[in-house]
């Protein structure tokens, strides 16, 4: 268990970003994330909301929980010193879910709506841009090692999310909400800029790649400290807007076919 949670560091050496171990892992997260979103969506679209609603319940609850469980094991392995939290902040795309899945389960009206939206614009990428794309992780720890392990238990709980209110008829999409669902990416995309630049680090991959896909971005522009965040948080908006249009696209045509 010592050498699981990495406590005093880890003595097995890393098996690479690609390496079998790796793919291994993280194709038996996605399979198990999509099964359950399948059985489950599928299971309820037919029924109530408060049914339906548990499942969002039970994932809001899971994920805050072990990142709970991780903030609390690196104090621990950090000696008690809390300033280790500093870099464990909600301020990564993908950790926009630890806020906006809860919002999206408890909360009612036009926010419940724009979190719902958020959740399946975003969950399904953060699922697998968090397992297969997070290079930089399965360089720096072992494949079945604690950090690895948090790390895809909550992007792929994010990805069910995502799939599940997909397939079980939450989705709102309303073009009136669409301003609250940029203004929720805009605030932490600032807020994120902001502290990148107070403790020097790389929030939402404002600043570097790091071993990411947003490599190619930040090697296009050439590092430039301005125009690279600049690009990313268009990518962002680029991404939403193009997710209401093929939706859009696609329930069109499913109307058109029913009539």
């Amino acid at each position: 268990m010592r050498e699981f949670f990495g406590f005093g560091g880890y003595n097995r050496q890393p098996e690479g970003a690609y390496s079998w171990q790796h793919l291994a892992f993280v194709s038996g997260l996605m399979l198990l994330m999509v099964l359950l979103a399948v059985f489950l969506g599928k299971r309820n679209k037919n029924r109530d909301e408060k049914i339906k609603n548990k499942v969002l319940i039970w994932s809001a609850i899971l994920i805050d929980g072990f990142e709970i469980m991780k903030l609390i094991i690196a104090v621990i392995k950090n000696g008690g010193d809390f300033s280790c939290l500093l870099i464990d902040l909600p301020l990564f795309l993908c950790s926009i879910q630890l806020i906006t899945i809860p919002l999206a389960a408890f909360c009612k009206g036009r926010i419940r709506e724009a979190s719902l939206d958020f959740v399946m614009i975003f969950g399904i990428l953060g699922g697998v841009l968090g397992t297969v794309g997070a290079a930089q992780n399965y360089g720096c720890y072992p494949v079945l090692s604690w950090d690895n392990v948090v790390s895809g238990i909550t992007h792929t709980i994010s990805g069910f999310a995502s799939l599940y209110i997909t397939l079980s008829g939450m989705t709102s999409m309303k073009k009136q909400n669409l301003p609250l669902t940029l203004g929720i990416l805009s605030g932490f995309c600032v807020a994120a800029y902001v502290v990148n630049q107070l403790i020097d680090y790389n929030y939402m991959f404002l600043t570097a790649g790091d071993g990411t896909p947003y490599d190619i971005l930040f090697n296009l522009v050439g590092g430039h400290k301005v125009f690279y965040p600049v690009c990313v948080v268009l990518l962002f908006f680029v991404y939403i807007l193009s997710y209401y249009g093929i939706f859009y696209l696609v329930t069109r045509k499913k109307v058109k076919e029913k009539v």
